[in-house]
Protein backbone atom coordinates (compact mmCIF):
# COMPACT_ATOMS: atom_id res chain seq x y z
CA UNK A 1 0.00 0.00 0.00
CA UNK A 2 3.07 2.13 0.58
CA UNK A 3 4.14 2.31 -3.26
CA UNK A 4 0.57 3.19 -4.31
CA UNK A 5 0.13 6.31 -1.51
CA UNK A 6 3.18 7.56 -3.01
CA UNK A 7 1.62 7.42 -6.38
CA UNK A 8 -1.21 8.98 -5.79
CA UNK A 9 0.91 11.66 -3.88
CA UNK A 10 2.72 12.07 -6.90
CA UNK A 11 -0.29 11.90 -9.35
CA UNK A 12 -1.86 14.46 -6.78
CA UNK A 13 0.80 17.12 -6.82
CA UNK A 14 1.09 16.98 -10.79
CA UNK A 15 -3.15 16.89 -11.34
CA UNK A 16 -3.75 20.66 -12.88
CA UNK A 17 -7.44 20.00 -12.22
CA UNK A 18 -9.09 20.94 -9.02
CA UNK A 19 -11.92 18.62 -9.45
CA UNK A 20 -9.94 15.37 -9.91
CA UNK A 21 -6.91 16.64 -7.50
CA UNK A 22 -9.36 17.07 -4.77
CA UNK A 23 -11.07 13.66 -5.25
CA UNK A 24 -7.86 11.97 -4.92
CA UNK A 25 -6.63 13.77 -1.95
CA UNK A 26 -9.94 12.68 -0.72
CA UNK A 27 -8.79 8.70 -1.25
CA UNK A 28 -5.13 9.54 0.15
CA UNK A 29 -6.46 10.95 3.35
CA UNK A 30 -9.04 7.46 4.04
CA UNK A 31 -6.50 5.42 2.89
CA UNK A 32 -4.67 6.83 6.40
CA UNK A 33 -7.58 6.35 8.28
CA UNK A 34 -7.62 4.96 11.14
CA UNK A 35 -11.85 3.33 10.31
CA UNK A 36 -10.73 0.15 8.55
CA UNK A 37 -14.27 0.81 6.56
CA UNK A 38 -13.04 3.99 4.70
CA UNK A 39 -9.58 2.83 4.29
CA UNK A 40 -10.98 -0.41 3.23
CA UNK A 41 -12.88 1.33 0.44
CA UNK A 42 -10.39 4.14 -0.31
CA UNK A 43 -7.56 1.46 -0.94
CA UNK A 44 -9.62 -0.43 -3.67
CA UNK A 45 -10.87 2.62 -5.34
CA UNK A 46 -7.00 3.23 -5.35
CA UNK A 47 -5.67 0.19 -6.49
CA UNK A 48 -8.62 0.73 -9.74
CA UNK A 49 -7.53 4.28 -10.47
CA UNK A 50 -3.72 3.47 -10.34
CA UNK A 51 -4.12 -0.40 -12.18
CA UNK A 52 -3.41 1.67 -15.65
CA UNK A 53 -2.28 3.02 -18.14
CA UNK A 54 -5.74 3.55 -19.58
CA UNK A 55 -4.78 1.65 -22.65
CA UNK A 56 -4.53 3.62 -25.86
CA UNK A 57 -5.24 1.57 -28.82
CA UNK A 58 -7.08 1.87 -32.72
CA UNK A 59 -9.87 4.01 -31.07
CA UNK A 60 -7.63 6.38 -28.59
CA UNK A 61 -8.48 5.98 -25.21
CA UNK A 62 -11.92 5.70 -23.32
CA UNK A 63 -12.76 5.25 -19.47
CA UNK A 64 -14.85 6.88 -16.92
CA UNK A 65 -13.50 10.19 -15.66
CA UNK A 66 -11.30 9.82 -12.53
CA UNK A 67 -8.23 10.75 -11.31
CA UNK A 68 -5.66 8.14 -12.01
CA UNK A 69 -3.56 6.84 -15.18
CA UNK A 70 -6.51 4.16 -15.55
CA UNK A 71 -9.07 6.65 -15.51
CA UNK A 72 -9.90 9.82 -18.58
CA UNK A 73 -8.44 13.38 -16.81
CA UNK A 74 -6.27 16.38 -18.22
CA UNK A 75 -3.20 14.67 -16.67
CA UNK A 76 -4.30 11.60 -18.76
CA UNK A 77 -5.11 13.75 -22.19
CA UNK A 78 -1.97 15.74 -21.53
CA UNK A 79 0.48 12.77 -21.85
CA UNK A 80 -1.75 11.58 -24.70
CA UNK A 81 -1.36 14.87 -26.36
CA UNK A 82 2.37 15.06 -26.26
CA UNK A 83 2.72 11.54 -27.30
CA UNK A 84 0.26 11.99 -30.05
CA UNK A 85 2.50 14.85 -31.05
CA UNK A 86 5.94 12.94 -30.50
CA UNK A 87 5.03 10.33 -33.00
CA UNK A 88 3.44 12.86 -35.69
CA UNK A 89 7.26 14.75 -34.89
CA UNK A 90 8.41 11.13 -35.54
CA UNK A 91 6.92 10.49 -38.58
CA UNK A 92 7.82 14.09 -40.48
CA UNK A 93 4.83 16.12 -39.72
CA UNK A 94 6.30 18.58 -37.56
CA UNK A 95 4.58 22.00 -37.96
CA UNK A 96 1.76 20.81 -39.38
CA UNK A 97 -2.07 21.82 -38.81
CA UNK A 98 -3.81 20.08 -36.15
CA UNK A 99 -7.16 20.11 -35.90
CA UNK A 100 -8.97 19.85 -32.06
CA UNK A 101 -12.91 19.40 -31.43
CA UNK A 102 -15.09 18.11 -28.69
CA UNK A 103 -18.46 16.66 -27.64
CA UNK A 104 -20.58 17.91 -25.13
CA UNK A 105 -19.89 15.36 -22.61
CA UNK A 106 -18.62 16.14 -19.09
CA UNK A 107 -15.03 17.58 -19.08
CA UNK A 108 -14.49 17.42 -23.05
CA UNK A 109 -13.67 21.34 -23.08
CA UNK A 110 -11.00 21.19 -20.70
CA UNK A 111 -9.09 17.92 -22.54
CA UNK A 112 -9.53 19.65 -25.64
CA UNK A 113 -8.25 22.62 -24.20
CA UNK A 114 -5.56 20.84 -22.77
CA UNK A 115 -4.77 18.92 -26.67
CA UNK A 116 -4.43 22.51 -28.24
CA UNK A 117 -1.58 24.04 -25.51
CA UNK A 118 0.23 20.73 -25.96
CA UNK A 119 0.21 21.04 -29.60
CA UNK A 120 0.56 24.32 -29.97
CA UNK A 121 3.41 24.00 -27.71
CA UNK A 122 5.03 21.19 -29.67
CA UNK A 123 4.89 23.50 -32.51
CA UNK A 124 2.40 22.59 -34.57
CA UNK A 125 -0.60 25.07 -36.04
CA UNK A 126 -3.84 24.18 -34.02
CA UNK A 127 -7.50 25.09 -35.86
CA UNK A 128 -9.57 25.24 -33.27
CA UNK A 129 -13.82 24.78 -32.93
CA UNK A 130 -15.40 26.75 -30.07
CA UNK A 131 -17.93 24.81 -29.56
CA UNK A 132 -19.24 21.25 -29.31
CA UNK A 133 -19.76 19.84 -32.35
CA UNK A 134 -20.21 16.48 -34.09
CA UNK A 135 -17.39 13.62 -34.93
CA UNK A 136 -17.68 13.53 -38.43
CA UNK A 137 -17.22 16.95 -39.28
CA UNK A 138 -14.04 17.41 -37.23
CA UNK A 139 -13.44 14.05 -39.36
CA UNK A 140 -14.17 16.05 -42.56
CA UNK A 141 -11.99 19.04 -41.35
CA UNK A 142 -8.97 17.17 -41.34
CA UNK A 143 -9.18 16.49 -45.77
CA UNK A 144 -10.76 20.04 -45.56
CA UNK A 145 -8.32 22.21 -44.13
CA UNK A 146 -4.65 20.13 -45.19
CA UNK A 147 -4.71 18.81 -41.62
CA UNK A 148 -1.74 16.02 -40.68
CA UNK A 149 -3.86 14.92 -37.91
CA UNK A 150 -7.43 15.29 -35.99
CA UNK A 151 -8.32 15.05 -32.61
CA UNK A 152 -11.86 14.82 -31.23
CA UNK A 153 -12.85 14.46 -27.47
CA UNK A 154 -15.85 12.36 -27.60
CA UNK A 155 -17.00 8.97 -25.90
CA UNK A 156 -19.82 8.57 -28.63
CA UNK A 157 -22.50 6.38 -26.70
CA UNK A 158 -20.74 5.41 -23.91
CA UNK A 159 -22.55 6.10 -20.15
CA UNK A 160 -22.24 9.23 -18.45
CA UNK A 161 -19.55 9.22 -16.53
CA UNK A 162 -17.34 8.16 -19.75
CA UNK A 163 -14.96 10.25 -22.02
CA UNK A 164 -12.58 9.45 -24.54
CA UNK A 165 -9.86 10.65 -27.36
CA UNK A 166 -9.99 9.84 -30.84
CA UNK A 167 -7.28 10.40 -33.06
CA UNK A 168 -7.14 10.83 -36.96
CA UNK A 169 -4.39 10.78 -39.41
CA UNK A 170 -4.11 13.05 -41.96
CA UNK A 171 -5.93 11.12 -44.29
CA UNK A 172 -8.83 11.27 -42.45
CA UNK A 173 -8.61 7.60 -41.16
CA UNK A 174 -8.67 6.30 -37.80
CA UNK A 175 -4.81 4.79 -36.84
CA UNK A 176 -4.38 1.15 -36.95
CA UNK A 177 -1.48 -1.30 -35.71
CA UNK A 178 1.49 -0.49 -35.53
CA UNK A 179 0.23 3.18 -35.40
CA UNK A 180 -1.69 2.42 -31.99
CA UNK A 181 1.31 0.53 -29.84
CA UNK A 182 3.99 3.30 -31.72
CA UNK A 183 1.60 6.39 -30.08
CA UNK A 184 1.46 4.23 -26.54
CA UNK A 185 4.93 4.24 -26.39
CA UNK A 186 5.34 7.90 -26.80
CA UNK A 187 2.91 8.34 -24.46
CA UNK A 188 4.52 5.74 -21.88
CA UNK A 189 7.80 8.06 -22.15
CA UNK A 190 5.99 10.92 -21.44
CA UNK A 191 4.00 9.59 -18.33
CA UNK A 192 7.24 8.20 -17.03
CA UNK A 193 8.27 11.81 -16.48
CA UNK A 194 7.33 15.10 -14.99
CA UNK A 195 4.26 15.96 -17.36
CA UNK A 196 3.68 19.57 -16.02
CA UNK A 197 6.62 21.38 -17.40
CA UNK A 198 5.89 20.27 -21.47
CA UNK A 199 5.54 23.58 -23.37
CA UNK A 200 2.63 24.72 -23.94
CA UNK A 201 1.35 27.56 -26.78
CA UNK A 202 -1.56 29.84 -27.07
CA UNK A 203 -1.77 30.14 -30.45
CA UNK A 204 -4.55 28.79 -32.59
CA UNK A 205 -6.87 29.61 -35.38
CA UNK A 206 -10.98 29.68 -34.79
CA UNK A 207 -12.15 27.73 -38.18
CA UNK A 208 -15.81 26.91 -35.91
CA UNK A 209 -17.61 29.01 -38.99
CA UNK A 210 -15.64 28.09 -41.83
CA UNK A 211 -15.72 24.39 -41.40
CA UNK A 212 -19.58 24.55 -40.17
CA UNK A 213 -20.03 25.92 -43.79
CA UNK A 214 -17.96 23.71 -45.63
CA UNK A 215 -19.51 21.03 -44.47
CA UNK A 216 -23.05 21.61 -44.68
CA UNK A 217 -22.25 22.82 -48.23
CA UNK A 218 -20.85 18.86 -48.79
CA UNK A 219 -23.81 17.36 -46.92
CA UNK A 220 -26.04 19.78 -48.98
CA UNK A 221 -24.48 18.42 -52.04
CA UNK A 222 -25.84 14.80 -51.38
CA UNK A 223 -29.34 15.44 -52.08
CA UNK A 224 -30.40 16.23 -55.92
CA UNK A 225 -31.75 19.94 -56.05
CA UNK A 226 -34.68 18.06 -58.51
CA UNK A 227 -34.92 15.40 -55.74
CA UNK A 228 -38.58 14.82 -54.22
CA UNK A 229 -39.01 16.80 -50.49
CA UNK A 230 -42.30 15.73 -49.62
CA UNK A 231 -41.68 13.59 -46.27
CA UNK A 232 -42.46 13.70 -42.64
CA UNK A 233 -39.54 12.73 -39.94
CA UNK A 234 -38.72 12.90 -36.69
CA UNK A 235 -34.97 13.08 -35.20
CA UNK A 236 -33.52 12.74 -31.58
CA UNK A 237 -30.26 13.65 -31.46
CA UNK A 238 -30.18 11.45 -28.05
CA UNK A 239 -28.75 14.53 -25.84
CA UNK A 240 -25.82 14.70 -27.82
CA UNK A 241 -24.31 17.63 -30.39
CA UNK A 242 -26.45 16.57 -33.68
CA UNK A 243 -29.18 18.72 -33.96
CA UNK A 244 -27.61 22.32 -34.80
CA UNK A 245 -25.54 20.68 -37.78
CA UNK A 246 -28.68 18.36 -38.80
CA UNK A 247 -31.17 21.58 -38.76
CA UNK A 248 -28.45 23.56 -40.92
CA UNK A 249 -28.09 20.77 -43.06
CA UNK A 250 -31.62 20.22 -43.30
CA UNK A 251 -32.05 23.99 -44.07
CA UNK A 252 -30.15 24.15 -47.07
CA UNK A 253 -31.68 21.01 -48.49
CA UNK A 254 -35.23 22.24 -48.48
CA UNK A 255 -36.27 19.01 -46.81
CA UNK A 256 -39.44 19.86 -44.23
CA UNK A 257 -37.71 21.01 -41.36
CA UNK A 258 -37.77 17.51 -38.83
CA UNK A 259 -40.71 16.99 -35.55
CA UNK A 260 -37.46 17.10 -32.33
CA UNK A 261 -37.67 15.10 -29.39
CA UNK A 262 -37.39 18.09 -27.46
CA UNK A 263 -37.03 16.35 -24.30
CA UNK A 264 -33.29 15.28 -26.08
CA UNK A 265 -32.74 18.01 -28.86
CA UNK A 266 -30.16 19.81 -26.80
CA UNK A 267 -26.61 18.68 -25.57
CA UNK A 268 -26.79 17.17 -21.49
CA UNK A 269 -24.05 15.07 -20.30
CA UNK A 270 -26.03 13.25 -18.00
CA UNK A 271 -28.57 12.07 -20.52
CA UNK A 272 -31.11 12.39 -18.30
CA UNK A 273 -34.10 10.76 -20.60
CA UNK A 274 -32.03 7.02 -21.33
CA UNK A 275 -30.19 4.51 -19.39
CA UNK A 276 -27.84 3.99 -21.43
CA UNK A 277 -27.03 6.83 -24.49
CA UNK A 278 -27.31 4.29 -27.62
CA UNK A 279 -30.50 3.90 -29.92
CA UNK A 280 -29.57 0.96 -29.88
CA UNK A 281 -30.30 0.01 -26.35
CA UNK A 282 -34.33 -0.75 -25.74
CA UNK A 283 -36.00 1.95 -24.92
CA UNK A 284 -33.92 4.77 -26.10
CA UNK A 285 -35.68 5.87 -28.98
CA UNK A 286 -39.08 5.41 -27.17
CA UNK A 287 -39.85 9.19 -27.46
CA UNK A 288 -38.85 9.22 -30.84
CA UNK A 289 -41.28 6.55 -31.92
CA UNK A 290 -44.01 7.97 -29.63
CA UNK A 291 -43.98 11.40 -31.58
CA UNK A 292 -43.99 9.76 -34.71
CA UNK A 293 -47.19 8.09 -34.35
CA UNK A 294 -48.70 11.48 -33.61
CA UNK A 295 -47.18 12.88 -36.31
CA UNK A 296 -47.99 10.30 -38.82
CA UNK A 297 -44.05 10.53 -39.50
CA UNK A 298 -42.39 8.84 -42.80
CA UNK A 299 -39.70 8.08 -40.66
CA UNK A 300 -37.50 8.54 -37.34
CA UNK A 301 -33.79 9.09 -37.22
CA UNK A 302 -31.73 8.67 -34.19
CA UNK A 303 -27.95 9.88 -34.11
CA UNK A 304 -26.21 8.59 -31.10
CA UNK A 305 -24.17 11.85 -28.87
CA UNK A 306 -22.06 12.73 -31.06
CA UNK A 307 -23.75 12.23 -34.09
CA UNK A 308 -21.50 9.78 -35.89
CA UNK A 309 -24.08 7.01 -36.00
CA UNK A 310 -27.15 6.97 -37.59
CA UNK A 311 -29.97 4.88 -36.14
CA UNK A 312 -33.89 4.29 -38.23
CA UNK A 313 -37.23 3.29 -37.38
CA UNK A 314 -40.33 2.99 -40.01
CA UNK A 315 -42.91 1.05 -39.76
CA UNK A 316 -42.18 -2.54 -41.01
CA UNK A 317 -44.87 -5.60 -41.24
CA UNK A 318 -47.86 -2.63 -40.02
CA UNK A 319 -45.92 -1.89 -36.96
CA UNK A 320 -43.08 1.22 -36.02
CA UNK A 321 -39.91 -0.56 -34.85
CA UNK A 322 -36.21 0.37 -35.30
CA UNK A 323 -34.67 -1.76 -38.31
CA UNK A 324 -31.78 -3.57 -37.53
CA UNK A 325 -28.22 -2.06 -38.70
CA UNK A 326 -27.66 -4.65 -41.01
CA UNK A 327 -31.10 -3.69 -42.74
CA UNK A 328 -30.21 -0.27 -42.92
CA UNK A 329 -27.13 -0.89 -44.41
CA UNK A 330 -28.55 -3.06 -47.20
CA UNK A 331 -30.92 -0.71 -48.05
CA UNK A 332 -28.34 2.33 -48.06
CA UNK A 333 -25.84 -0.32 -50.04
CA UNK A 334 -29.10 -1.33 -52.36
CA UNK A 335 -29.32 2.67 -52.75
CA UNK A 336 -26.02 3.08 -53.98
CA UNK A 337 -25.83 0.38 -56.28
CA UNK A 338 -28.80 1.24 -57.89
CA UNK A 339 -27.25 5.41 -57.97
CA UNK A 340 -24.11 3.63 -59.65
CA UNK A 341 -22.18 4.89 -57.11
CA UNK A 342 -18.08 3.81 -58.47
CA UNK A 343 -15.82 2.03 -56.32
CA UNK A 344 -16.10 -0.76 -54.01
CA UNK A 345 -18.57 -1.96 -51.27
CA UNK A 346 -17.34 -3.16 -48.01
CA UNK A 347 -18.76 -4.43 -44.31
CA UNK A 348 -17.32 -5.15 -41.66
CA UNK A 349 -16.86 -9.77 -40.72
CA UNK A 350 -19.94 -9.14 -37.70
CA UNK A 351 -21.74 -7.70 -40.29
CA UNK A 352 -24.27 -9.22 -42.57
CA UNK A 353 -23.34 -10.82 -45.79
CA UNK A 354 -25.94 -9.63 -47.44
CA UNK A 355 -24.25 -6.34 -49.10
CA UNK A 356 -21.84 -9.14 -50.65
CA UNK A 357 -24.49 -10.87 -52.33
CA UNK A 358 -26.65 -7.55 -53.16
CA UNK A 359 -23.15 -6.08 -54.90
CA UNK A 360 -22.41 -9.64 -56.67
CA UNK A 361 -25.96 -9.85 -57.89
CA UNK A 362 -24.61 -6.07 -59.78
CA UNK A 363 -21.43 -7.36 -60.82
CA UNK A 364 -20.35 -5.07 -58.40
CA UNK A 365 -16.84 -5.26 -56.28
CA UNK A 366 -17.39 -6.08 -52.50
CA UNK A 367 -14.84 -6.58 -49.61
CA UNK A 368 -14.85 -7.64 -45.99
CA UNK A 369 -13.16 -6.31 -42.61
CA UNK A 370 -12.09 -6.48 -39.81
CA UNK A 371 -14.56 -4.50 -37.28
CA UNK A 372 -14.43 -0.78 -36.97
CA UNK A 373 -14.35 1.82 -39.28
CA UNK A 374 -10.61 1.90 -38.61
CA UNK A 375 -10.60 -1.04 -41.26
CA UNK A 376 -13.91 -0.34 -43.58
CA UNK A 377 -12.72 3.73 -43.84
CA UNK A 378 -9.27 2.19 -45.03
CA UNK A 379 -10.61 0.17 -48.12
CA UNK A 380 -9.31 2.00 -51.76
CA UNK A 381 -12.34 3.71 -53.32
CA UNK A 382 -15.18 3.21 -50.56
CA UNK A 383 -18.09 3.45 -52.03
CA UNK A 384 -20.29 2.65 -49.68
CA UNK A 385 -19.26 0.45 -46.05
CA UNK A 386 -20.87 0.23 -42.85
CA UNK A 387 -20.70 -2.36 -40.04
CA UNK A 388 -23.77 -3.63 -37.86
CA UNK A 389 -23.31 -1.60 -34.47
CA UNK A 390 -25.26 1.57 -36.82
CA UNK A 391 -21.91 3.17 -38.26
CA UNK A 392 -22.31 4.54 -42.59
CA UNK A 393 -19.71 5.89 -44.50
CA UNK A 394 -22.28 7.37 -47.79
CA UNK A 395 -19.45 10.09 -48.69
CA UNK A 396 -15.64 8.38 -48.30
CA UNK A 397 -14.12 10.88 -50.35
CA UNK A 398 -15.04 13.43 -47.67
CA UNK A 399 -15.49 11.25 -44.69
CA UNK A 400 -13.23 8.13 -45.00
CA UNK A 401 -15.26 7.44 -41.55
CA UNK A 402 -19.12 6.52 -40.00
CA UNK A 403 -21.34 10.10 -40.26
CA UNK A 404 -24.66 9.90 -38.92
CA UNK A 405 -25.51 13.26 -40.45
CA UNK A 406 -24.60 12.58 -44.22
CA UNK A 407 -26.30 8.95 -43.43
CA UNK A 408 -29.32 10.70 -42.33
CA UNK A 409 -29.47 12.89 -45.69
CA UNK A 410 -29.23 9.71 -47.72
CA UNK A 411 -31.95 8.14 -45.63
CA UNK A 412 -34.33 11.22 -46.17
CA UNK A 413 -33.40 11.36 -50.02
CA UNK A 414 -34.26 7.65 -50.05
CA UNK A 415 -37.61 8.14 -48.45
CA UNK A 416 -38.91 10.87 -49.86
CA UNK A 417 -37.98 9.23 -53.61
CA UNK A 418 -39.91 6.10 -52.16
CA UNK A 419 -43.15 8.25 -51.00
CA UNK A 420 -43.07 9.90 -54.22
CA UNK A 421 -43.73 6.77 -55.90
CA UNK A 422 -46.45 5.45 -53.63
CA UNK A 423 -43.66 2.93 -51.96
CA UNK A 424 -42.14 3.38 -48.02
CA UNK A 425 -38.92 1.80 -46.70
CA UNK A 426 -41.18 -1.49 -45.80
CA UNK A 427 -42.20 -2.00 -49.48
CA UNK A 428 -38.21 -1.74 -50.33
CA UNK A 429 -36.91 -4.62 -47.48
CA UNK A 430 -39.41 -6.57 -49.37
CA UNK A 431 -38.46 -5.57 -52.87
CA UNK A 432 -34.78 -6.86 -51.36
CA UNK A 433 -35.86 -9.93 -50.10
CA UNK A 434 -38.01 -11.36 -53.19
CA UNK A 435 -34.98 -10.34 -55.02
CA UNK A 436 -32.39 -11.51 -53.05
CA UNK A 437 -33.36 -14.01 -50.41
CA UNK A 438 -34.39 -12.53 -46.95
CA UNK A 439 -31.93 -11.94 -44.80
CA UNK A 440 -32.09 -11.43 -40.95
CA UNK A 441 -29.69 -11.74 -38.41
CA UNK A 442 -29.51 -11.29 -34.61
CA UNK A 443 -27.06 -11.16 -31.02
CA UNK A 444 -25.75 -13.47 -28.54
CA UNK A 445 -24.52 -10.87 -25.97
CA UNK A 446 -22.86 -12.10 -23.25
CA UNK A 447 -21.15 -9.34 -20.23
CA UNK A 448 -18.95 -11.24 -17.62
CA UNK A 449 -17.67 -10.06 -14.66
CA UNK A 450 -14.36 -12.05 -15.58
CA UNK A 451 -12.83 -11.33 -18.79
CA UNK A 452 -11.13 -14.78 -18.33
CA UNK A 453 -14.86 -16.15 -18.85
CA UNK A 454 -14.62 -15.36 -22.22
CA UNK A 455 -11.28 -16.36 -23.00
CA UNK A 456 -12.83 -20.16 -21.80
CA UNK A 457 -15.94 -19.58 -23.82
CA UNK A 458 -13.62 -18.96 -26.66
CA UNK A 459 -11.36 -22.07 -26.06
CA UNK A 460 -13.97 -24.65 -25.98
CA UNK A 461 -15.46 -23.15 -29.49
CA UNK A 462 -12.16 -23.75 -30.72
CA UNK A 463 -11.68 -26.68 -28.84
CA UNK A 464 -15.25 -28.37 -30.30
CA UNK A 465 -16.91 -26.42 -32.92
CA UNK A 466 -20.49 -27.73 -33.92
CA UNK A 467 -20.17 -29.74 -37.24
CA UNK A 468 -23.50 -28.23 -37.83
CA UNK A 469 -26.17 -25.48 -37.12
CA UNK A 470 -29.95 -25.33 -37.79
CA UNK A 471 -29.15 -29.13 -39.05
CA UNK A 472 -27.11 -27.54 -41.77
CA UNK A 473 -23.10 -28.57 -42.04
CA UNK A 474 -21.16 -25.38 -41.15
CA UNK A 475 -17.15 -24.84 -42.25
CA UNK A 476 -15.02 -23.53 -39.34
CA UNK A 477 -12.56 -20.70 -39.58
CA UNK A 478 -10.22 -19.58 -36.97
CA UNK A 479 -10.21 -16.21 -37.88
CA UNK A 480 -6.96 -15.54 -35.22
CA UNK A 481 -5.05 -17.50 -37.87
CA UNK A 482 -5.31 -14.45 -40.42
CA UNK A 483 -5.90 -15.07 -44.18
CA UNK A 484 -4.94 -13.17 -47.75
CA UNK A 485 -8.56 -11.24 -47.40
CA UNK A 486 -8.10 -10.35 -43.12
CA UNK A 487 -5.40 -9.78 -40.65
CA UNK A 488 -5.62 -12.20 -37.73
CA UNK A 489 -8.36 -11.49 -35.33
CA UNK A 490 -9.58 -13.41 -32.15
CA UNK A 491 -12.90 -14.79 -34.35
CA UNK A 492 -14.59 -17.77 -35.28
CA UNK A 493 -16.33 -17.83 -37.89
CA UNK A 494 -19.11 -20.62 -38.97
CA UNK A 495 -20.80 -20.74 -42.61
CA UNK A 496 -23.23 -22.57 -44.33
CA UNK A 497 -25.79 -22.45 -47.28
CA UNK A 498 -27.62 -20.51 -45.27
CA UNK A 499 -26.56 -19.61 -42.26
CA UNK A 500 -23.38 -17.56 -40.62
CA UNK A 501 -21.96 -16.97 -37.28
CA UNK A 502 -19.05 -14.95 -36.28
CA UNK A 503 -18.31 -15.12 -32.53
CA UNK A 504 -15.68 -13.07 -30.84
CA UNK A 505 -14.96 -10.95 -26.96
CA UNK A 506 -16.03 -7.72 -27.57
CA UNK A 507 -13.30 -4.69 -28.40
CA UNK A 508 -15.14 -2.29 -26.03
CA UNK A 509 -17.02 -3.94 -23.54
CA UNK A 510 -16.43 -7.04 -21.13
CA UNK A 511 -18.66 -9.00 -23.54
CA UNK A 512 -18.95 -12.32 -25.82
CA UNK A 513 -20.69 -11.51 -28.60
CA UNK A 514 -22.42 -13.81 -31.59
CA UNK A 515 -23.55 -12.20 -34.66
CA UNK A 516 -25.93 -14.63 -35.88
CA UNK A 517 -27.25 -14.88 -39.38
CA UNK A 518 -30.15 -16.58 -41.61
CA UNK A 519 -31.20 -16.54 -44.95
CA UNK A 520 -34.45 -17.64 -46.52
CA UNK A 521 -35.87 -17.74 -50.50
CA UNK A 522 -38.36 -15.80 -51.06
CA UNK A 523 -40.27 -15.48 -54.25
CA UNK A 524 -43.14 -13.11 -55.39
CA UNK A 525 -46.03 -15.17 -53.95
CA UNK A 526 -44.48 -15.46 -50.38
CA UNK A 527 -45.42 -12.98 -47.62
CA UNK A 528 -42.35 -11.96 -46.16
CA UNK A 529 -43.96 -10.51 -42.81
CA UNK A 530 -44.29 -14.46 -42.61
CA UNK A 531 -40.86 -15.15 -43.50
CA UNK A 532 -39.44 -12.61 -40.85
CA UNK A 533 -41.37 -15.00 -38.53
CA UNK A 534 -40.23 -18.31 -39.75
CA UNK A 535 -36.22 -16.57 -39.50
CA UNK A 536 -37.02 -15.00 -35.95
CA UNK A 537 -37.80 -18.75 -34.84
CA UNK A 538 -34.28 -20.02 -37.00
CA UNK A 539 -32.70 -17.05 -35.16
CA UNK A 540 -33.81 -17.94 -31.64
CA UNK A 541 -32.50 -21.81 -32.33
CA UNK A 542 -29.21 -20.97 -33.48
CA UNK A 543 -28.92 -18.90 -30.44
CA UNK A 544 -29.35 -21.77 -28.25
CA UNK A 545 -27.21 -23.95 -30.22
CA UNK A 546 -24.23 -21.42 -30.48
CA UNK A 547 -24.50 -20.77 -26.41
CA UNK A 548 -24.50 -24.62 -26.18
CA UNK A 549 -21.43 -24.29 -28.30
CA UNK A 550 -19.68 -21.71 -25.93
CA UNK A 551 -20.96 -22.97 -22.96
CA UNK A 552 -22.90 -19.83 -21.77
CA UNK A 553 -26.49 -18.80 -21.24
CA UNK A 554 -28.60 -17.91 -23.88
Amino acid sequence: MTDLLSRAIRWRDMDPDPDTRDQLDHLIVQAQANDETFRVAAEEELALAFAGPLEFGTAGLRGAIGPGPARMNRSVVTQAAAGFAAWLTAQGLAGGKVIVGYDARHKSADFAEDTAHIMAGAGFEVLWVTEPTPTPVIAFGIQQFGCVAGVVVTASHNPPQDNGYKVYLGDGSQIVPPADAEIAAEIAKVAARDWTDLPRGEARTDVTAELREAYVARAKSLYPDDGPRDLVWVHTAMHGVGTATVRAVIDAIGVPAAHEVAEQAQPDPNFPTVAFPNPEEKGAIDLALALAQEKNADVVIANDPDADRCAVAAVVDGQWRMLTGDELGSLLGDDAIRRGVPGIFANSVVSSTELSRLAKAAGREHTTTLTGFKWIGRVPDLAFGYEEAIGYCCDSRAVPDKDGITAAVTVLRIVAELKAQGKSLSDRLADIAHTHGLTATSQLSVRVADLSLIADAMAKLRGNPPAALLDEPVVVTDLAEGSEALPPTDAIELTGESVHVVARPSGTEPKLKCYLEVRLEVDESQDVPAARAVAAAKLATLRQEMADALGVEA
